[in-house]
């Protein structure tokens, strides 16, 4: 069955608005000022809240 009237491009595309891609929130670690992810380790220092520090093991 074919459809009975074209869906225009405006329809469609207005449809289609919340397909895009949102950027990524970064924060600031607390520890060495570099970007991370809110609520995760920090990838360069290891640090999480003041009272705990995870220890990153270096690739070789």
């Amino acid at each position: 069955m074919l459809p009975v009237k074209k869906t225009s491009k405006c329809r469609t595309r207005t449809r289609r608005s919340h397909h895009a891609v949102k950027p990524v929130n970064y924060s600031i670690c607390k520890n060495c000022n570099n970007a991370k992810l809110p609520h995760a380790v920090c990838g360069s220092c290891g640090y999480v809240n003041p009272n705990l520090k995870l220890d990153l093991g270096k690739e070789s």
